[in-house]
Parts: C-alpha cells; sequence; structure tokens
C-alpha cells in the first residue's frame, strides 16, 4: 500500500443479491429505488414494531432494543464521543435497485436487485428475508403485485465467489462471506496514483457550503462525503472510530483537478409516505476524469464504490465506479 495513504477503520460489509419472482403483474417505476425501499420499510415495521402506526421512533421506550430502529431510525446514544447532536445517523444499509429501465414484470419474471449490509446490520439478515417475504405477499408498486422471494444469494463484490443463503422457501445457511477493510486496500492497489475516472452511475446529490453541487464534483467535495459517511458507519455500526485528520486530507485533495468533465443532472423524487410529502432526490451522474496525487484516496474511493456517497443512499443514490 502507497505509504502516504489513507488508511481505513475496521470495517465489515455484505454484499447480497435478491430475486423476486412475480407471482402477479408488477407495475414499477422507472427508478425503483423509492419503491423497493418504501414498501420493505413498511413490512419490516409491521413485522417487528409493537406500535408499527407510530410515524417515528423518538420517545418510544423499546427504542434501544428495537432492530427497526436499529435499522431504519438509527440515532447517536446520548454518551456517543460524536455527533451526539445529530438527529440521525446514516443507515446500514443500502438498496441497489436493478439499473433496468422497465416498468412491467409478468407473472413469472423476475426481478434483482442487491442488498449492502453494514457491521452489526449483518446479524439482521434473517429480520430482511422475513420482511421481503412479507412484502410479497403486501404486493410491490402502484398494482400492488404480489411476488416471492425466491432466492438469496450473498456475492463477493470483486471476486467470484458466492453463497446460496435463501431458496426454495428455505433460510439454508447464514452467510461467511463477507467485505473487510483489508481486502478493499488490496483492492485499492490496483487503482492508478494519478489519474482516474469516477462514474456516477445513480443520481449523486452532494452539498458544498450549504448548497447542491450541479457540477463537478471537485474532489475534495467528493472527499470530505466519503469521509464524513464512513467514519459514521464505522463509529455507530462497526464499533471502530476513525482517528485520522480530515481536514488535512480534505486540504490535500483539494490539489486534485478535474481534467474532463462529462457529469449531468438527473432528476428524481418520491412520495414519503411517513413524512406525507413529495421529496427531491434528483442527483449528478455522468463521468468525470481527476488528476493528481490520487493514490493516498484510492482505498477510501474502493470502499465507497460499495457504500455510494451523498444524499439517499438507501435508495440506491450515489452509486460509482472507479476506472483508469
Amino acid at each position: 500500500m502507497h505509504p502516504d495513504a489513507l488508511t481505513l477503520p475496521p470495517f465489515q460489509l455484505g454484499v447480497y443479491r435478491l430475486t423476486l419472482e412475480a407471482r402477479e403483474r408488477l407495475t414499477l417505476p422507472t427508478y425503483k429505488g423509492g419503491v423497493l425501499r418504501g414498501g420493505f420499510g413498511y413490512a419490516f415495521k409491521q413485522g417487528v414494531c409493537v406500535q408499527p402506526d407510530r410515524p417515528h421512533c423518538t420517545g418510544c421506550p423499546l427504542t434501544a432494543s428495537c432492530v427497526y430502529a436499529a435499522v431504519f431510525e438509527p440515532a447517536p446514544p446520548t454518551d456517543s464521543a460524536v455527533l451526539r447532536k445529530n438527529a440521525a445517523i446514516p443507515t446500514p444499509f443500502i438498496i441497489e435497485p436493478p439499473p433496468e429501465a422497465r416498468h412491467n414484470y409478468a407473472v413469472g419474471e423476475l426481478l434483482d436487485f442487491h442488498l449492502v449490509l453494514v457491521g452489526q446490520a449483518l446479524g439482521y439478515l434473517p429480520h430482511f428475508l422475513v420482511a421481503f417475504r412479507r412484502l410479497g405477499e403486501l404486493g410491490l408498486g402502484e398494482r400492488r403485485g404480489r411476488f416471492r422471494l425466491q432466492q438469496v444469494v450473498a456475492i463477493h463484490p470483486w471476486q467470484d465467489i458466492s453463497e446460496t443463503i435463501y431458496a426454495d422457501e428455505v433460510l439454508q445457511s447464514l452467510p461467511q462471506l463477507y467485505v473487510t477493510e483489508a481486502e478493499i486496500a488490496t483492492q485499492a492497489q490496483a487503482l492508478p496514483e494519478a489519474q482516474l475516472s469516477i462514474h456516477f452511475l445513480t443520481p449523486t446529490r452532494l452539498q458544498n457550503a450549504g448548497q447542491l453541487v450541479r457540477e463537478g464534483p471537485p474532489f475534495a467535495v467528493l472527499v470530505k462525503a466519503l469521509l464524513g459517511r464512513i467514519s459514521s458507519l464505522a463509529y455507530f455500526h462497526c464499533g471502530a472510530r476513525w482517528e485520522t485528520d480530515f481536514r488535512a486530507w480534505i486540504d490535500r485533495a483539494e490539489t486534485v483537478q478535474i481534467e474532463e468533465a462529462a457529469t449531468g443532472w438527473d432528476d428524481w423524487g418520491r412520495f414519503s409516505s411517513r413524512q406525507q410529502q413529495h421529496i427531491n432526490m434528483g442527483g449528478l451522474i455522468g463521468h468525470n476524469r481527476y488528476q493528481g496525487q490520487l493514490a493516498p484516496y484510492r482505498a477510501l474511493l474502493t470502499l465507497g464504490t460499495l457504500l455510494h456517497v451523498g444524499k439517499g443512499t438507501v435508495f440506491g443514490n450515489g452509486k460509482f465506479t472507479v476506472t483508469e
């Protein structure tokens, strides 16, 4: 590893491919992250919450021991060493919807998507499976089409390795396939040190000085967002505080230049049944080519490709890849 590289904190995550089989016609939007997350959240809450009609977990006496609160509305504990004043912290899961734009799935057709679990959420995988099975009975999309959870496979993001976790309505085994910070650091060494391209595959919604970033983004803005997201996930969900000079790494990232910019704005929104309002979720898509001292940030970027970046990551926003 580069001697001046940013060293990642202890980290563990799992990536799973879920396959749904339509039992009735499914009618879904172009971007399916919102409907998958919304339906799943409702099914999860109905299955584990003793007060499922309560709009928020705040004030509930069971919050500290509730799986739903830990997964969907995590908040920093009162004795937290960081972010004590924040009302919420990043959720420990990401739903990566299928990239296909199709709207209709006939009976018997399959829909695949990925689920990423971080740290302690790995232990909640059975709860996720039960919730998706329940959602299959409740129905998905505007027509509430029913489906069955056909298969769940643990996959490795870079190796041709997989484990079938669930099939034929049966949980076959608990997963043993995880990704750690050590593997991420090793994978990162394959990236170039002075020039690389970042491809924003789903709307990436970043802020800089309180304003939405509608072009670029500058490399330092991307680095700042990744540092904040990864440090929070590591501390609250992996039990590890990231001890590094965040300000120095952000300042150093200012020297990295955009050599080629080819990003644009992609608008989409969703209706939040919990907040009873439409929420804008648009962001940047496209690619940028960056040039400069990139070697120290390769592990950060590699982990970011699994965790996404910016607002709305739980719905699949902020997914990016890194190439030479």
